[in-house]
């Protein structure tokens, strides 16, 4: 087969493939690893969302694979060493999302500042409780954008539109950055020095063995009191016990989470009861733009690869190497 799709994916750029191309298209297939490991050994090439987990194992299993469409950003479910070892091409539009993200981060932002999902669903069981949700202005108060990359950067560019102060931390930026420079941004030297003068707080990190639950007790104790919490980026950089625990203290205000250290969480959870925490399922990226630019890229790339060409939204290399 040529193109294996192992989560839903319907878009007229996969239909163009499929009318190219030996499609099978297999929605629920990321459920049954053993089953994905017999289906990938056919496969030239396979598009996933971020439910797929394309470890090592299952790689191995993958002789005649060439190239690996990942319809998003993160890169967490995808064992991207072992791909480059055997020679097969990573592509990820990396960019196709960033401004759907940014965004919503924004969009949690005033949320959270205005109250706005609280005083919805009280208002809409009946009541009038206009001084129960007085809130605060974006104007003036420090916004700490943790992750100053793609969407780290427009999410600080959208801040600085609403009069915020910005803070960034990045371990992989310098201080005369020039993004630093032109929205007047300071750089803080580590995590806690970055929280704990915000008045909110934005992450945008990747998934990493060094982000793995970093914002834990200790840099909740660091935030200042009273201030709030939004996370776009991936579950596992923040420990939602440490969370909780913070939010029931009054330590952190509000929390906006888009996801979660495991997606779908399964039972609802302490942050679903939270009248002070908002949380979405995933949706960062699904804005109709963003999807037609992720899709668009993914297929364009893998049709360049079937043909033996070089794609342009390779994280590896452009052309396989097996």
């Amino acid at each position: 087969m040529d193109v294996l799709i192992t989560e839903p994916a319907n878009s007229p750029h996969i239909d163009q493939l499929s009318k190219r191309y030996d499609v099978v298209n297999d929605p629920a297939l990321f459920k049954d690893p053993a089953a994905l490991k017999t289906a990938i050994a056919d496969a030239r090439t396979v598009i996933v969302r971020n439910q797929t987990r394309l470890t090592a194992e299952v790689l191995s299993a993958a002789p005649n694979l060439r190239g690996i469409g990942r319809l998003g950003v993160g890169l967490d479910n995808i064992d991207v060493a072992k791909a480059s070892a055997d020679g097969i091409v990573v592509v990820a539009p990396l960019n196709a999302n960033a401004v759907s993200v940014a965004e919503l981060a924004l969009g949690l932002m005033l949320s959270l500042a205005r109250k706005l999902a609280a005083a919805d669903r009280d208002t809409k069981a009946g009541n009038w409780n206009r001084k129960a949700f007085t809130g605060f202005e974006l104007d003036g108060k420090t916004l700490a954008v943790c992750g100053f990359g793609r969407i780290g950067r427009m999410v600080a560019t959208r801040a600085r539109a609403f009069g915020m102060n910005i803070v960034a931390y990045d371990p992989f930026v310098k201080a005369d950055d020039p993004g630093l420079v032109e929205l007047g941004a300071s750089l803080a030297d580590s995590v806690v020095g970055a929280v704990g003068c915000a008045d909110i707080v934005s992450v945008h990190m990747p998934l990493t063995d060094e982000t793995k639950h970093l914002f834990n007790v200790d840099v909740f104790r660091s935030m200042k009191p009273g201030a709030t919490f939004i996370n776009t980026s991936r579950g596992g950089v923040v420990c939602e016990q440490d969370l909780v625990a913070a939010l029931k203290s009054g330590q952190i205000a509000g929390a906006g989470l888009d996801v979660r250290e495991s997606e779908p969480p399964g039972e609802p959870s302490t942050l679903e009861s939270m009248d002070q925490v908002i949380v979405l399922p995933h949706i960062g990226a699904f804005t109709n733009e963003a999807q037609d630019r992720t899709y668009a890229a993914v297929a364009s790339d893998l049709n360049r690869l079937l043909q033996g060409g070089a794609v342009e939204n390779f994280v590896n290399f452009n052309q396989p190497k097996r």
